[in-house]
């Protein structure tokens, strides 16, 4: 099959950088080569959503998100045609989400935490990279980011991160760590790794770097 795009999947644990490195990895190819896709857009509505015996709502399984949509949409991706998702709010009821047009392109950049373990979606991919940070540094970064952008407390962090992210962790991600191509350690700084992915993707695509672009 003719292949119009070339795909990588970015996987990772929770808080390792995998959507940090994608926005750097678009910022430092031409504009319009890059389209993103992030697994988060594709969660089926909370009241679809597994509970735990404590009765608390767990996003951290692949059957909470429609995978098999997400592998649908990167087929019509690679054929040239673009695709519309809504927006995932991390169900926020004051925040309306907008709808979005994804643009095929020839890079395509796709991250999530079940990206490599739904095979429809694994298949697809020319590049599998594995995005790594400690597990103190994962859950400091999560700590901060969910006090700030969706609503979470540190209790409600915690809970969720010991009963419900490193299960899935374990169980659903790191069993395809050893299928990665390339492994990123994202401690504090990873822009090495990014300028050696920057330029494999340019030999492989065929796409010219931007003048005046720093490899920050």
């Amino acid at each position: 099959m003719h292949r119009g795009a070339y795909l990588v999947g970015i996987a990772g644990g929770s808080g390792s950088g995998k959507t940090t490195l994608m926005r750097a990895l678009r910022d430092r190819l031409p504009s319009g080569t890059v389209c993103l896709v992030s697994q988060d857009d594709y969660y089926h509505p909370i009241e679809r959503q597994a509970k735990d015996v404590n009765g608390r709502v767990n996003f951290d399984l692949p059957a909470g998100i429609d995978l098999d949509l997400l592998a649908d949409d990167l087929r019509s991706l690679v054929q040239g045609e673009p695709i519309y998702r809504k927006e995932y709010t991390f169900n926020q009821p004051d925040m309306e989400p907008n709808w979005m047009e994804v643009r095929p392109a020839p890079v395509i950049l796709v991250e999530g935490l079940f990206v490599l373990h739904h095979e429809a979606v694994r298949d697809q991919f020319d590049l599998k990279v594995f995005v790594e940070a400690s597990e103190e540094v994962q859950l400091e970064r999560r700590l901060a980011r969910d006090a700030s952008e969706r609503g979470y407390g540190p209790a409600d962090v915690r809970y969720q991160w010991n009963n419900h992210v490193m299960p899935a962790y374990r169980d659903f991600l790191l069993p395809y760590r050893a299928l990665c191509d390339i492994h990123v350690i994202n401690e504090e700084r990873f822009e090495k790794a990014a300028n050696v992915l920057r330029d494999h993707l340019i030999a492989r695509t065929g796409v010219q770097e931007l003048v005046g672009v720093s490899s920050r």
